[in-house]
């Protein structure tokens, strides 16, 4: 069973995501979060350049798990 504890958040240091999820580099390659940012949590990346946290996050996300239902609640009923 998927534990939404594993996801990956906003607050979460770029590097350790890399290392743990290697299937999300090309995903900080394209928004562009270049590896002296590695030691940066992934939030205060993504607003330094401009972008939407939660759309970052999201495809992170993806990347690293596939698409997530919008709750689990639908899969008990």
């Amino acid at each position: 069973m998927f534990r939404f504890d594993q996801l990956i958040r906003r607050d979460m240091i770029v590097r350790d995501v890399k290392q743990r999820h290697p299937q999300t580099l090309p995903i900080f390659e394209q928004f562009r979060f270049h590896s002296v940012c590695d030691d940066c949590d992934i939030g205060t990346v993504a607003r330094k350049n401009g972008l939407n946290i939660l759309d970052v996050v999201a495809a992170l996300n993806e990347a690293a798990f596939g698409p997530q239902p919008d709750t689990e609640e639908h899969a008990s009923h």
